[in-house]
């Protein structure tokens, strides 16, 4: 069973720690406008949740690539070429959850590729909300999470 990244938004402390490692880890500097996660803030839900690329199985940012550069391999990751890379952006355009970015400052594709295996976003989140784990439900999981968040927003819209 392969790994994955899973995320419990309900321990998130918005310390944007994941953030910062992320960023380090992708090019020696601590600065979150180069990191492949993102936590977002919901303040009238009073929630924080870290989203980052959800290596999707059938990913559409894959199919949409013309020159192969976004690919899964053997375990599964979504990956990108830089070197096959023409900057067409389309895989940020095909991904619907929006975690795939382009860096206007490195003409690069953003996306998460889980550190070779060893997620640092996971590995010192203080509060354990990221976890790279073998999850025998893992779908069931991401589920459950998708109907929380749905649930916590669609009440605050109800509210206004």
């Amino acid at each position: 069973m392969a790994k994955q990244l899973m995320i419990k938004p309900e321990k998130c402390i918005g310390c944007r720690t994941c953030e910062l490692i992320c960023s380090w880890n992708r090019g020696k500097k601590f600065n979150p406008r180069n990191s492949a996660v993102s936590v977002i803030d919901y303040e009238e839900a009073v929630i924080s949740v870290p989203v980052m690329c959800l290596q999707c199985e059938e990913a559409c940012c894959v199919k949409v690539c013309p020159v192969g550069s976004m690919h899964q391999d053997e375990c599964g990751t979504v990956k990108n070429d830089p070197n096959k890379c023409i900057g067409c952006k389309l895989c940020v355009n095909a991904c619907p959850m929006g975690n795939v970015t382009f860096s206007q400052a490195s003409r690069k594709i953003v996306k998460c590729e889980l550190c070779d295996g060893d997620p640092g976003c996971a590995k010192y989140c203080p509060a354990a909300c990221l976890v790279y784990t073998e999850e025998e439900d893992g779908l069931g999981r991401k589920k459950a999470i998708a109907l929380t968040l749905k649930n916590v927003f669609g009440a605050e819209e109800a509210a206004k």
